[in-house]
Protein backbone atom coordinates (compact mmCIF):
# COMPACT_ATOMS: atom_id res chain seq x y z
CA UNK A 1 0.00 0.00 0.00
CA UNK A 2 1.55 3.32 -1.04
CA UNK A 3 1.50 6.38 1.16
CA UNK A 4 -0.54 9.30 -0.09
CA UNK A 5 1.56 12.46 -0.22
CA UNK A 6 -1.00 14.58 1.61
CA UNK A 7 -1.04 12.20 4.57
CA UNK A 8 2.68 12.54 5.35
CA UNK A 9 4.25 15.86 6.28
CA UNK A 10 7.72 14.55 5.58
CA UNK A 11 9.65 11.40 4.92
CA UNK A 12 12.89 12.15 6.69
CA UNK A 13 14.73 8.96 5.83
CA UNK A 14 13.99 5.39 4.80
CA UNK A 15 17.49 4.21 3.85
CA UNK A 16 19.87 2.01 5.81
CA UNK A 17 18.97 0.91 9.32
CA UNK A 18 16.75 3.91 10.14
CA UNK A 19 13.40 5.10 8.79
CA UNK A 20 11.66 8.26 9.92
CA UNK A 21 8.42 10.04 9.03
CA UNK A 22 6.37 12.99 10.26
CA UNK A 23 2.58 12.86 10.11
CA UNK A 24 -0.04 15.57 10.64
CA UNK A 25 -2.11 15.38 13.82
CA UNK A 26 -5.15 14.18 11.88
CA UNK A 27 -7.13 10.92 12.13
CA UNK A 28 -5.65 9.55 8.88
CA UNK A 29 -2.21 9.60 10.52
CA UNK A 30 -2.91 6.34 12.34
CA UNK A 31 -3.62 4.42 9.14
CA UNK A 32 -0.74 6.03 7.27
CA UNK A 33 1.78 5.45 10.09
CA UNK A 34 0.70 1.82 10.33
CA UNK A 35 1.18 1.38 6.55
CA UNK A 36 4.60 3.11 6.64
CA UNK A 37 5.84 0.89 9.47
CA UNK A 38 4.50 -2.28 7.90
CA UNK A 39 5.99 -1.39 4.50
CA UNK A 40 9.41 -0.51 5.93
CA UNK A 41 9.62 -3.70 7.97
CA UNK A 42 8.66 -5.77 4.94
CA UNK A 43 11.39 -3.96 3.01
CA UNK A 44 13.85 -4.93 5.74
CA UNK A 45 12.59 -8.54 5.53
CA UNK A 46 11.19 -8.29 9.05
CA UNK A 47 7.67 -9.34 8.08
CA UNK A 48 7.43 -11.33 11.31
CA UNK A 49 7.50 -8.03 13.29
CA UNK A 50 5.37 -5.95 10.91
CA UNK A 51 1.92 -6.63 12.36
CA UNK A 52 2.95 -6.23 16.00
CA UNK A 53 5.00 -3.09 15.36
CA UNK A 54 2.16 -1.58 13.30
CA UNK A 55 -0.35 -2.35 16.07
CA UNK A 56 1.81 -0.76 18.77
CA UNK A 57 2.54 2.29 16.59
CA UNK A 58 -1.23 2.62 16.05
CA UNK A 59 -1.78 2.73 19.80
CA UNK A 60 0.92 5.37 20.36
CA UNK A 61 -0.10 7.54 17.40
CA UNK A 62 -3.71 7.36 18.61
CA UNK A 63 -2.57 8.55 22.06
CA UNK A 64 -0.71 11.43 20.41
CA UNK A 65 -3.81 12.38 18.42
CA UNK A 66 -5.95 12.39 21.56
CA UNK A 67 -3.66 14.67 23.52
CA UNK A 68 -1.39 16.66 21.17
CA UNK A 69 -2.10 19.13 18.39
CA UNK A 70 1.18 19.19 16.47
CA UNK A 71 2.93 16.84 14.10
CA UNK A 72 3.65 13.25 15.11
CA UNK A 73 7.01 11.65 14.38
CA UNK A 74 7.59 7.93 13.90
CA UNK A 75 11.08 6.49 13.76
CA UNK A 76 12.33 2.91 13.32
CA UNK A 77 15.90 1.89 14.06
CA UNK A 78 17.14 -1.59 13.24
CA UNK A 79 19.84 -2.26 15.84
CA UNK A 80 22.04 -5.14 14.76
CA UNK A 81 24.38 -6.99 17.03
CA UNK A 82 24.38 -9.96 19.32
CA UNK A 83 21.06 -9.03 20.87
CA UNK A 84 19.53 -7.09 17.99
CA UNK A 85 16.35 -5.13 18.50
CA UNK A 86 13.98 -2.95 16.57
CA UNK A 87 13.65 0.42 18.29
CA UNK A 88 10.37 2.20 17.54
CA UNK A 89 9.77 5.80 18.61
CA UNK A 90 6.65 7.97 18.43
CA UNK A 91 7.13 11.66 19.19
CA UNK A 92 4.71 14.54 19.64
CA UNK A 93 4.91 18.14 20.88
CA UNK A 94 3.11 17.53 24.20
CA UNK A 95 5.72 17.42 27.00
CA UNK A 96 3.58 15.41 29.44
CA UNK A 97 4.51 11.71 29.54
CA UNK A 98 1.68 9.23 29.03
CA UNK A 99 0.22 7.61 32.12
CA UNK A 100 -0.25 3.88 32.18
CA UNK A 101 -3.55 3.01 33.79
CA UNK A 102 -5.55 -0.09 34.50
CA UNK A 103 -8.63 -0.20 32.30
CA UNK A 104 -11.79 -1.70 33.67
CA UNK A 105 -13.66 -4.37 31.68
CA UNK A 106 -16.30 -1.83 30.55
CA UNK A 107 -13.75 0.85 29.51
CA UNK A 108 -13.48 1.44 25.77
CA UNK A 109 -9.93 2.80 25.95
CA UNK A 110 -6.95 2.92 28.26
CA UNK A 111 -5.23 -0.31 27.23
CA UNK A 112 -2.70 1.04 24.72
CA UNK A 113 0.26 1.43 27.07
CA UNK A 114 -0.52 -1.92 28.69
CA UNK A 115 -0.39 -3.47 25.23
CA UNK A 116 2.95 -1.76 24.50
CA UNK A 117 4.40 -2.83 27.86
CA UNK A 118 3.23 -6.42 27.54
CA UNK A 119 4.31 -6.89 23.92
CA UNK A 120 7.75 -5.29 23.88
CA UNK A 121 11.15 -6.14 25.36
CA UNK A 122 11.08 -2.78 27.11
CA UNK A 123 9.54 0.63 26.65
CA UNK A 124 9.69 4.11 28.08
CA UNK A 125 9.45 7.83 27.50
CA UNK A 126 11.94 10.64 27.28
CA UNK A 127 11.55 14.40 27.01
CA UNK A 128 12.45 16.09 23.75
CA UNK A 129 13.27 19.64 22.77
CA UNK A 130 9.62 20.45 22.09
CA UNK A 131 7.72 17.49 23.49
CA UNK A 132 8.28 13.84 24.27
CA UNK A 133 9.08 10.50 22.70
CA UNK A 134 7.50 7.22 23.67
CA UNK A 135 9.61 4.26 22.58
CA UNK A 136 9.59 0.49 22.63
CA UNK A 137 11.88 -2.32 21.51
CA UNK A 138 11.04 -5.58 19.79
CA UNK A 139 13.50 -8.48 19.49
CA UNK A 140 14.87 -9.09 16.02
CA UNK A 141 14.51 -12.65 14.77
CA UNK A 142 17.59 -14.80 14.67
Amino acid sequence: MGLLAWEVIGVIDTEGDCAEWTFPAEPGAVRTARAAVRGQLQGWHLDCLADLAALLVSELVTNSLRHATGPIGVRLVREAGREGALLVEVSDPLPDPPRERVAQAEDENGRGLQLVAGSSLRWGTRPGGTGKTVWFELALPG
